[in-house]
């Protein structure tokens, strides 16, 4: 089956959910506290399994095996956001990715559980089901940070003023945005955006945090054309390193 319009909605999903999922994982040992720890860990056991179903509607689709898929393309042939690559940093800017980045999905996957194309909603029902526990960690901890000490306060705030700009690249529309739509696969990404930008000032206005005006912000986008940021590349590298280093063992 050729249709270039649900592959390219799978492949920009699929990729944001693995490249997310990575980044999480890097979280195991390290994390703030042991709660922490487990917590990010299990977020990426959940986004890489939630890649891996994507992963296999494209191959039913006639592309390529999923581990061909996640291992054996370069940077730029992914079409994540470049938001999901950005390195952890420290944990308050991890923390509000996690929040921004899963409040997004959520508005997608609700949309994606109407797909017309029925595998694709079949799998948004599942994928939803645990987005819900993602978000009641993420939005607990927005409120408690944002509401506390001087410095946790603070912190957060600097972390949703360089976030946003490339949180709004998660809705960069591709050459399909309007077949997608049209044909009621998704949403349109200006619609979801919308959706997105209610829920996080729902939750932001909870905080002592402060939203600047969305019109203020000027997304970073590429991630979806396949252009990417110095730090995707040395990503791919060591995410598939173990991989690559004997591609016809059984692992």
């Amino acid at each position: 089956m050729n249709d270039p319009a649900i592959k390219d909605l799978l492949y920009r999903i699929a990729d944001d959910l693995l490249i997310i999922g990575h980044r999480n994982s890097e979280w195991t040992g390290i994390g703030p506290v042991l709660e922490e720890d487990i917590a990010f860990s299990s977020m990426a056991q959940d986004q890489i399994g939630q890649s891996l179903a994507l992963y296999n509607l494209l191959h039913e689709l006639g592309e390529s095996d999923p581990d061909t898929l996640g291992f054996m393309r370069n940077a730029d042939a992914f079409r994540n956001c470049i938001f999901t690559e950005l390195p952890n940093g420290e944990y308050d800017f991890s923390l509000v990715r996690h929040f921004l980045f899963d409040t997004a999905m959520m508005v997608r996957f609700e949309s994606l559980c109407l797909s017309r194309w029925k595998p694709l909603a079949d799998l948004a029902v599942k994928v939803q089901a645990e987005l819900v526990y993602h978000l009641l960690h993420a939005n607990t901890l927005i409120t408690k940070l944002g509401t506390g000490t001087p410095e946790s306060i603070s912190r957060l705030q600097r972390s949703i003023d360089y976030g946003l700009p490339y949180a709004l690249g998660i809705f960069e529309a591709t050459e399909y945005d309007d077949e997608i739509g049209r044909r009621q696969l998704c949403d349109f990404e200006s619609v979801l955006q919308l959706r997105w930008q209610h829920r996080v000032e729902e939750i932001i206005g909870r905080t002592a945090l402060v939203l600047p005006p969305w019109t203020s912000l000027l997304p970073v986008c590429g991630g979806r054309s396949g252009i990417h940021s110095e730090h995707m590349q040395p990503l791919i590298e060591e995410m598939t390193e173990v991989f690559r280093s004997d591609v016809d063992q059984e692992w």
